[in-house]
């Protein structure tokens, strides 16, 4: 019998058709355990179907609508406001903080005291556990890593998610007795887990782990291509300075920008997955089980054959084939595609001009906001690769906020 092995896919058409066959299974997240063993991303089969059936009703264009139009506005407003006002900001911290924000909601985790400490306790945690989650990119002790994730669990679920449970005990309590309607109950992770335990059937520490990821995922990813899409526009605009105005104005264009973004630096630079039958590549290669695929994002999301001769380059406008995202294959695709990518990303008009239903997405929303509030490089402080994350995760990005350039 032969060898486990490892067959890695670099070609933008053969990255797609093996993100959907059925008989791969989620390898990504493996060394992370600690915070996404039984979460949504690594299931697979029936137990993968049902939960994202369930989990799909809080991502319908509704509730985008809720957040893009109502919530998240003054979300980001309000975390802006204070560092405008001392003209500086640290964009890794900043922006995952923004997103955390928004992340909470989605996941269901309550913040009852509203104040900055509680918000801070809250950004620690979170940021624990995404180091967790993204342990296969750790170059450090990762035993001492797994273990702080696993204290912070234990603490998390104490402060946060104990008394988030509890109250919505209580509503869904409320509804059985027809004292409260549905429209009344929270739009969260949480509560769907909550309410469908009988089919689901989770133990304590799955829910756990599941609403941490969806805190962790919303606000990570999205802070992500927040901090990278900046610097993008930022190099945009040192080129030609009159495209600040044209970002101003153009929010389409905007989105683009953080589409493009996407396309070149994947959260992941690879998808990997586990082969559980033997199964023929479109390439002509067999892997049988136990084999690792790895999908190279990186390279397939530059593949000259769909995105062009300059695939590598940043060109928000570049003509995209009617077969391919503009995002690539960042955010996956068939059945284990980010179930938040609309949320984060907006929709694809396509070449045609966005009407005013146009959803443009979270990550596009704040950069306006940040453009608007005169955000530019900090001159005297450039920013770092965090040197101990293969992902090339920045570790600082320092702005200035420059009132001649607000709008």
């Amino acid at each position: 019998m032969a060898e486990p092995r490892t067959v890695t896919i670099t070609r933008f058409d053969d990255a797609r058709s093996a993100f959907r066959q059925r008989d791969f299974r989620q390898a990504l997240y493996d060394e992370g355990d600690v915070v996404m063993a039984d979460v949504l991303v690594n299931l697979h089969g029936d137990e993968h179907r049902n939960r994202r059936r369930l989990e799909n009703r809080l991502f319908r264009r509704d509730t985008h609508e809720h957040y893009e139009r109502s919530l998240f506005p003054p979300i980001v407003e309000d975390t802006i406001a204070p560092y405008r006002a001392a003209g500086y900001a640290e964009l890794v911290a900043f922006s995952h903080h923004m997103m955390m924000n928004l992340a909470a909601f989605t996941a269901g985790v309550d913040r009852p005291l509203g104040t900055a400490d509680e918000a801070f306790r809250l950004y620690s945690y979170m940021m624990r556990f995404i180091e967790g989650a993204t342990l296969a990119h750790y170059t450090g002790d990762r035993e001492a890593k797994r273990a702080e994730v696993a204290e912070a669990l234990t603490q998390f679920d104490e402060e946060f998610l104990a008394p988030s449970i509890a109250r919505r005990v209580a509503l869904l309590g409320e509804l059985a007795a027809g004292a409260r309607n549905e429209d009344s109950l929270p739009r969260d992770v949480l509560t769907v887990l909550l309410r469908n335990q009988d089919n689901l059937d989770l133990p304590a520490d799955v829910v756990l782990r599941e609403t941490c990821f969806f805190l962790l995922a919303g606000a990570h990813t999205s802070a992500t291509a927040f901090v990278r899409t900046l610097h993008n526009v930022f190099g945009m605009i040192e080129r030609d300075p009159t495209q600040r105005a044209r970002l101003r104005r153009d929010l389409g264009f905007l989105q683009q920008c953080v589409h493009e973004t996407v396309r070149l630096q994947p959260s992941s630079p690879v998808a990997m997955r586990w082969a559980l039958a033997s199964t023929t590549l479109d390439d002509g290669t067999v892997v049988e089980p136990g084999d690792k695929i790895v999908i190279d994002l990186m390279r397939a999301n530059r593949d000259v054959d769909v995105f062009g001769d300059d695939a590598d380059d940043f060109r928000p406008d570049r003509a995209i084939p009617e077969m391919a995202p503009r995002w690539g294959l960042s955010f996956g695709t068939g059945m284990h595609a980010c179930i938040g990518q609309d949320l984060a990303g907006g929709l694809d008009p396509r070449g045609s001009t966005p009407g005013p239903d146009h959803l443009y997405g979270l990550v596009a929303t704040a950069l306006n906001a940040m453009l608007a509030a005169g955000a530019v490089p900090d001159p005297d402080d450039p920013p770092l690769i965090d040197p101990e994350s293969e992902r090339g995760y920045w570790l600082r990005y320092p702005v200035r906020f420059d009132p001649g350039t607000s709008s």
